[in-house]
């Protein structure tokens, strides 16, 4: 390892360490991951009573990899983004979702103060994020992790999320041709429902995980 990676390692653990202790103090259950192996065992451990397990649409979860074990151990995916769904098949699932007994999400951005920022298309994804399901388990990334206001945080989603995202999904607005946000009226338009969290949810057993290493977009 360079001097440069070292001190650049250094400065990430820091990061993502900070996160945690602010995180703590808004209320949340929050846990420090020095790897993508130590947030699957936790997800996993945490299935472990979970009869259904609602996915938020989020690549931070699919670069874990944990859908095939939780489909091993007898759980019920929750999966509104499968192939081959009808409009009608995937709007049931998102509702299930809502109620499920373990949700998994990425969040777009996280604060050093501690405080989770996201934006939404249709707001199923946050929405279950702080009422409905039994457990909430949040992924976070340390490339998710925002040293600044929430309007920091806002414009790192719309500047460094948003516009890959468009274009993952196939959606016809002009970031997914540029990906450069132009704050548009496409019909398409992702950036719907904006939502902030800055405390623990009363109702809502919501966890935050902290990875020591880039997770989604």
């Amino acid at each position: 390892m360079t001097l440069t990676e070292e001190l650049r390692a250094w400065q990430n653990e820091k990061r993502c360490e900070k996160t945690v202790e602010s995180l703590g103090k808004n209320g949340f259950t929050s846990v420090y991951c020095r790897t993508t192996k130590e947030a699957y065992d936790y997800i996993i451990a945490e299935a472990a009573d979970a009869k259904t397990v609602g996915f938020g649409g989020s690549l931070s979860v699919a670069d874990l990899q944990v859908a095939e074990r939780l489909k091993g151990m007898g759980k019920e995916l929750l999966v509104h983004g499968a192939p081959g769904l009808t409009p009608e098949e995937r709007q049931e699932i998102m509702r299930r979702q809502l109620t499920c007994d373990l949700f998994l999400s990425g969040t777009n951005a996280v604060t050093l103060a501690g405080i989770l920022v996201n934006i939404d298309a249709t707001g199923n994804r946050a929405a279950s994020m702080f009422f409905g399901p039994k457990k909430v388990i949040v992924v976070a990334g340390r490339n998710k992790i925002v040293d600044g206001t929430i309007d920091d945080a806002i414009i790192r989603v719309k500047e460094l999320a948003s516009p890959p995202n468009a274009r993952r999904l196939n959606y016809n607005t002009p970031c997914a041709k540029t990906g450069f946000c132009c704050d548009c009226n496409a019909p398409d338009r992702i950036c719907r429902v904006t939502t902030i969290i800055d405390r623990k949810p009363r109702l809502t057993d919501l966890r935050v995980l902290v990875v020591n290493e880039d997770l989604g977009l």
